[in-house]
C-alpha cells in the first residue's frame, strides 16, 4: 500500500527495488498525445494550441517534434516514424485495456 501511495503522489520519483519507473509522466503524456492521431490516414493531423492546451501537452508536442515523430512543434502530421510509433502504442493500449 505504501508503494501505491508513493506512486500516486510522486510518480516520477517512485522506484521498484531501486529502479526508476520506466515510463515517466512525460512519456505517458507523449503516448496519450500520439494516440490522438487518426492512423488510417496520414492526411489528418492535430493542432496543440499553445495558449489553450495544457502546458504538459504543449511540451509533449515539442518533444515529439524534436524526436521526429510529428511534423511541427505544435502538432501537425505524423512522420513515417510517428505513424509506426502510433501503431505500436495503439497495440499496447489494446493489450493493456483487455479484461
Amino acid at each position: 500500500m505504501f508503494f501505491l501511495k508513493q506512486l500516486i503522489m510522486h510518480p516520477s520519483k517512485t522506484t521498484i527495488r531501486g529502479t526508476t519507473m520506466p515510463f515517466s509522466p512525460e512519456h505517458l503524456t507523449e503516448l496519450n498525445l500520439l494516440v490522438m492521431f487518426s492512423t488510417p490516414s496520414l492526411q489528418e493531423g492535430i493542432k496543440v494550441h499553445q495558449h489553450e492546451a495544457a502546458p504538459e501537452l504543449v511540451a509533449a508536442a515539442e518533444r515529439l517534434h524534436q524526436k521526429g515523430l510529428i511534423t511541427n512543434k505544435d502538432g501537425g502530421y505524423l512522420t513515417d516514424l510517428g505513424f509506426e510509433t502510433v501503431d505500436h502504442a495503439q497495440k499496447l493500449l489494446g493489450i493493456l485495456s483487455t479484461d
